[in-house]
């Protein structure tokens, strides 16, 4: 990273990175404690919709990392923004949880299955045939197709279950119409970080364990990209991509010397 603006905001993936299954990565919480005595302003991503960020922090704070509800930035609330942007005060059938609702609702969007705007799928954990049956014919009748994130499989203690881009295609598959889907790899994604903080591309590091989301999202927004080794992509995988992270590191814990530096 030499011969570059310096580093003046951090961006990074949570699942993976932070935590995995609920436990902190080793350096997780020295990064952290290192970004707060830094000053420098940040953000943990996730494409995670299920939750509101105050459900995020009080995860998180159970597994050692104290962060306020302002450092998180989920899928959930960039598809709210890029919502209320494209359409203030609009209406929407909602498939998902109080992360997706929530953030919804605080942009002035009202919940209805009737003759709504935009069809938004997020994630959940109860995935609803009638749900589903009623956003493929809202979308045949002429709602708008978003979903948070195009994640097919999310994991779980028992393997992988089905996540937002499986049931995306099933409705997809119904309608012929596909989504846009506002978390990352989109690129949306980062920028709408960014303006979160303040933030400009050439001065900022997105950090993330996946090279086909994390990675690419950050490349496609002009971020310097680190991918660590804790999470999704293996050593031996990373070569097999037709792009590149800036730097590949073990884990978090590498990447705290650089907060100061």
């Amino acid at each position: 990273m030499a011969n570059v603006k310096p580093i003046e905001t951090w961006l990074t993936d949570m699942d993976g990175v932070l935590v995995r299954e609920e436990k902190a990565i080793p350096g997780a919480a020295e990064f952290i404690a290192a970004l707060t005595a830094s000053g420098k302003k940040f953000l943990v991503l996730t494409n995670n919709s299920i939750f509101t960020p105050r459900d995020l922090c009080a995860r998180l704070r159970v597994a050692g990392l104290d962060l306020p509800e302002s450092a998180i930035w989920t899928s959930a609330l960039a598809t709210a923004k890029f919502l209320s942007e494209q359409r203030p005060d609009g209406s929407a059938y909602v498939i998902g949880e109080a992360g997706m609702t929530t953030a919804l609702h605080n942009v002035g969007y009202i919940m209805t299955s009737q003759d709504p705007d935009y069809v938004v799928l997020g994630e959940t954990r109860t995935y609803s045939f009638e749900a589903i049956t009623r956003a493929i014919q809202l979308i045949e009748s002429g709602a708008r197709f978003i979903a948070t994130n195009p994640d097919a499989t999310g994991p779980s203690s028992s393997g992988s279950l089905p996540a937002t881009g499986s049931v995306a295609a099933l409705i997809t598959k119904a309608t012929g119409v596909d989504p846009y889907f506002v978390g990352k790899p989109n690129p949306l994604m980062m920028r709408s970080a960014l303006n979160q903080i303040e933030g400009h591309s050439e001065s900022t590091v997105m950090i993330g364990d996946r090279m086909d989301t994390d990675i690419l999202s950050g490349l496609e927004a002009g971020l310097r990209t680190i991918l660590v080794l804790t999470g999704s992509t293996a050593a031996h995988e990373v070569g097999r991509f037709p792009y590149q992270a800036t730097r590949v590191l073990d884990s978090i814990a590498d990447v705290v010397s650089l907060v100061s530096a």
